[in-house]
């Protein structure tokens, strides 16, 4: 595990011993403690400790791959190229992976299972073979380079990708229509740390979830003073907007590193 990570059971452990006799928390089991804490990384992990993975999965038989147990929004997915770099798809809604109920030899729709939900199955229609950048790719290149083919592709607009994509949540899986033969797609994802087999936490948001954990041991009790909660609540928030400042620090060399890119001796306005 790396340096500036500490697991939540180490988080809770601690909090559990730092309560006092006559603390509003002290009556909380160790159970509601660790629940509170996982939902805590949980709820930082949509925008200030978001946990980025990026795995590699075998598309399935009908261009299809299943999202992984611990997704929670996609970045981007591709296939890898001979170079080792990453081919990004682009996102079309409209790809067609509707589905339709199995019936039996009666025309019954069928229940496998016996949960009261109809099973269903692919019902694809259409062939996107050859057809996702339009057969002119080769064309673009070509073109921009003066070689042969000029001006045959005058006006054509941009957003070529190497395939495409669909993110069907209802299927809990992501839809692909792409000419490349590769049988592997590489995803780069968000993910519910909370969901993990040991979850983690950053150390500069360690104080953060602590804040957390008591804001809401404490929210709901009726033997609490309203300015207690208040308290808390506000030491929650400020905690949080301190690790954001932390983690999201801006460097004197990454401040000038961004002047000099950007700094052209071209003329300007």
């Amino acid at each position: 595990m790396a340096r500036n990570l500490v697991t939540v059971s180490q988080v809770v452990n601690d909090f559990i011993l730092t309560l006092e006799g006559d603390d509003y928390a002290n009556n909380a089991s160790d159970t509601l403690i660790h629940n509170y804490a996982l939902r805590g990384i949980r709820e930082m992990g949509f925008d200030l400790l978001q946990r980025i993975r990026s795995i590699k999965l075998s598309t399935g038989a009908n261009n299809t791959v299943d999202l992984p147990d611990d997704f929670v929004n996609l970045l981007k997915i591709g296939i890898v190229g001979s170079d080792g770099l990453v081919r990004v798809f682009g996102e079309n809604k409209n790809i067609n992976y509707s589905q339709k109920y199995k019936t039996d030899s009666a025309g019954n729709n069928l229940d496998s299972d016996g949960d009261g939900v109809f099973d269903r199955e692919d019902a694809k229609t259409g062939s996107t073979a050859g057809g996702i950048l339009g057969g002119d790719d080769f064309l673009v290149f070509s073109n921009y380079i003066y070689q042969n083919n000029v001006g045959q592709i005058y006006g054509l607009g941009g957003g070529f990708y190497e395939g495409e994509y669909r993110l069907n949540l209802d299927q809990n899986r992501i839809e692909i229509a792409t000419n490349s033969a590769a049988s592997e797609v590489v995803i780069e994802y968000i993910a519910d740390e909370a969901r993990s087999i040991n979850p983690t936490v950053h150390v500069q948001a360690e104080e953060a979830l602590r804040s957390y954990i008591y804001y809401k041991l404490i929210e709901r009790k009726s033997s609490v003073p309203m300015a207690e909660k208040t308290r808390a609540r506000s030491e929650y928030y400020n905690e949080r907007r301190r690790a954001n400042s932390r983690m999201k620090s801006f460097s004197q060399e990454e401040a000038l590193k961004t002047i000099r890119k950007n700094f052209k001796q071209s003329p300007k306005y």
